[in-house]
């Protein structure tokens, strides 16, 4: 018989509350940068200059096939060394595990929605880019208003799956001491020794956070339209 009634004392509630929020932070601000990076990986990489597409590849292949908390502990433990002085000052006045994680979490899922981005966009056909060059638009004109928005369209269901890695991905960031979710478990563990309690509810707030951007997930791809053509 589970006995949670241990978490209404000593704060413990606030602790785990307090990670829920530094998760959902976490997530939000990783999630928004990596839809720019996503974004401006898929453009530089359809444009036609091969030294782009060869700097994309070799950022895609770097975070495809390097563990993701391995990134996270080159930005927090590595990146820094190389940094000037007063740029290493200037992060370490803030929030500096908060940073790093972020900047690594959004690099790592900004390089795999370049890849689901550039599957939607080669699911467009050839003939709406020659439309819009016969209107007059210039190729980058016609990436971002005719090419991209379709692309996006498109590849929404595996854009939406990226944000669930992202969101499970965001509990790593406890190894550079991100005061997530994960990390206040494992705080309220130590100081309470119910291990299997502690671990349950954090489980539970995992699964509701999963569960409701899969519910999310459907949403879009049963309203999602798919663009005349394709």
């Amino acid at each position: 018989m589970f006995d949670l009634s241990f978490l209404l004392e000593d704060g413990y509630l606030k602790l785990f509350r307090d990670g829920v929020l530094t998760t959902l932070r976490l997530f939000a601000v990783s999630g928004l940068l990596a839809i720019v990076v996503g974004v401006l990986l898929t453009t530089l990489r359809a444009l036609p200059v091969k030294l782009f597409k060869g700097f994309v590849i070799v950022v895609v292949e770097y975070h495809r096939n390097v563990p993701v908390l391995v990134q996270i502990l080159v930005w927090y433990f590595g990146v820094p060394q190389l940094l000037p002085e007063g740029a290493r000052d200037w992060i370490n006045a803030g929030n500096t595990e908060f940073f790093f994680a972020t900047v690594a979490l959004a690099l790592n899922a900004g390089a795999f929605i370049s890849e689901d981005l550039r599957s939607g966009l080669r699911a467009i056909p050839h003939t709406q880019q020659e439309a819009a060059w016969s209107i007059g638009l210039t190729y980058l004109q016609s990436l971002r208003y005719v090419i991209l928005p379709q692309g996006i369209r498109v590849a929404l269901p595996a854009l939406l799956n990226q944000s669930l890695l992202l969101f499970k991905n965001s509990s790593l960031a406890m190894a550079i001491g991100v005061h997530e979710l994960l990390y206040r478990t494992r705080q309220i563990d130590n100081l309470t020794f119910r291990t299997f309690d502690v671990f349950l509810v954090a489980t539970i707030l995992y699964l509701i956070g999963t569960l409701s951007l899969m519910a999310l997930s459907e949403h879009f791809a049963k309203r999602r339209t798919a663009p005349s053509g394709v």
